[in-house]
């Protein structure tokens, strides 16, 4: 399976890159991982809502251009679908079986994703209500698919 995460700006801290150093080197034994950041907009403080949506239009045409056409879109959204480890190990199982071995994970810039991206979007995917630093979520991410791939081929991993 192809996955790849498209995310918006860079990861600075060095203890997330070292983590997820560390989960593509252990993913490479499953799936090939591509990671793709796309440039942020840079986005002042008291914006108008007009001023918004041009960053989120202008992030989210960096963004499509780097989802393959056929791809699986996922966007990572506050309101998208909450799953527990075993069902993103599920949907993703069920995604490779029904033919589609690529897939896209979307994660947007700090004040979210264009229309244009939420169009795309094939499923949308909540990890909590809360909302975490767009760096940090590339980490969580990319460990969920870790533990989902440990979970499809019933492999140990800690709960």
């Amino acid at each position: 399976m192809n996955i790849t995460i498209v995310s918006v700006g860079k990861i600075k801290e060095k203890y997330i890159k070292l983590g997820m150093e560390e989960f593509q080197k252990r993913l490479s034994k499953y799936c090939k991982l591509s990671l793709i950041e796309v440039a942020d907009e840079k986005a002042p403080e008291n914006m108008s809502e007009k001023e918004m949506e041009n960053v989120k239009k202008a992030e989210g045409q960096r963004i499509l251009s780097n989802v393959k056409e056929g791809s699986y879109a996922i966007t990572l959204e506050i309101g998208g679908n909450m799953l527990s480890s075993e069902e993103l190990a599920n949907k993703m199982e069920k995604l490779g079986v029904s033919g589609k071995s690529d897939i896209t994970f979307i994660i947007g810039g700090s004040i979210g994703l264009s229309d244009e991206v939420l169009r795309r979007s094939d499923y949308a995917l909540s990890f909590s209500r809360m909302t975490f630093p767009h760096q940090l979520m590339r980490l969580i991410l990319i460990e969920q698919i870790y533990r989902s791939y440990r979970i499809m081929r019933n492999e140990p991993y800690h709960k």
